[in-house]
């Protein structure tokens, strides 16, 4: 590894332990005080508390232990070094807030799950960028997939379901049990937010009349790209060219502005897209785990006859 590598290791190492505090606290000073059972395993560490006040730390590394050894068995040594570290540091920094913290930073519950779901789910979002992870519920989505042709997502809302239902049996209280529907869903949001954020894209499909017009102005309006795809109206039975391009979210608004200038009467459609890598968006880096070498993408779009 040179030098820059290094350097980039570390600082990917830094931002993942940052993520990790900020999650302790979420869970520390706002979840676990409030007696809001979240989801995963770190619901289940949680109940455990709850029923028999063995520390969350602790009792987290237990758990997630086992299903890694049980993981690598059945699935092989897949798992990162990020993986490994990700989850003792988790553990580490749980038992020591745990023990700074021992009355919640908020006393009104609802706000309790409000801001410890947006902290988890914000050192969620960095941990992903990152290509960290702290196992739990999907490494059990995992296992079951690998023997079931169940998806992963399923198989973790089924866990989160029962975890969080499973605190009415200690607390009788149905209010508790919406806290913590509402501490995942909120997690979900945010960790959402954080992995699409400013880089959030879109797809644009544009059936005009006059497509050369409206390339020829959004050309010159952004620095993007565009392809012509031929089509046939099927009610019309002309042949048409459809414009298709991918642009930031916060530029689409232009384009539609120019689409209305030229061609109001324009069929237009948007679509969200996950991740779009090439020249003028992200740089493909793919994390690097365990023994694994690290492989290189190359992002090929010289099959797609681009115009600007």
């Amino acid at each position: 590894m040179n030098k820059a590598a290094f350097f980039s290791e570390l600082k990917s190492y830094l931002i993942i332990t940052a993520g990790l505090m900020i999650s302790s606290i979420g869970w520390t000073g706002f979840i676990i005080p409030s007696n809001i059972v979240g989801g995963g395993i770190m619901g289940l560490s949680s109940l455990i508390y709850f029923l028999t006040d063995l520390p969350v730390g602790p009792t987290n590394l237990v758990l997630n232990s086992i299903l890694i050894l049980i993981a690598m068995k059945v699935l092989g040594k897949g798992f990162g070094i990020k993986t490994i570290y990700s989850l003792i540091m988790l553990s580490v920094f749980l038992t020591i807030f745990q023990y700074l913290i021992p009355e919640p930073i908020v006393k009104e519950k609802f706000m309790a799950a409000i801001i410890g779901g947006g902290l988890i789910g914000f050192s969620i979002g960095i941990l992903f960028v990152q290509g960290g992870s702290t196992g739990g519920t999907e490494i059990i989505a995992m296992l079951i997939n690998r023997k079931r042709n169940i998806s992963p997502g399923r198989v973790m809302i089924a866990c989160d379901l029962v975890v969080i239902s499973s605190s009415y049996i200690i607390f009788h209280s149905l209010e508790t049990m919406v806290y913590g529907f509402v501490v995942i869903g909120l997690m979900s949001y945010v960790a959402d937010w954080v992995l699409t954020g400013a880089r959030q894209s879109v797809q644009i499909t544009i059936i005009s009349s006059k497509p050369d017009e409206v390339a020829k102005m959004i050309a010159s309006q952004i620095n993007r790209g565009l392809s012509f795809v031929k089509g046939h109206g099927f009610y019309s039975k002309k042949d048409r060219d459809f414009i298709v391009m991918v642009v930031r979210k916060s530029e689409s608004h232009m384009i539609f502005q120019t689409i209305k200038e030229i061609d109001p009467e324009a069929f237009v459609t948007v679509a969200n897209v996950m991740a779009v890598y090439g020249k003028g968006f992200d740089s493909y880096k793919p994390p690097i785990s365990g023994n694994k070498k690290k492989k290189t993408a190359i992002s090929d779009q010289s099959s797609v006859k681009q115009t600007s």
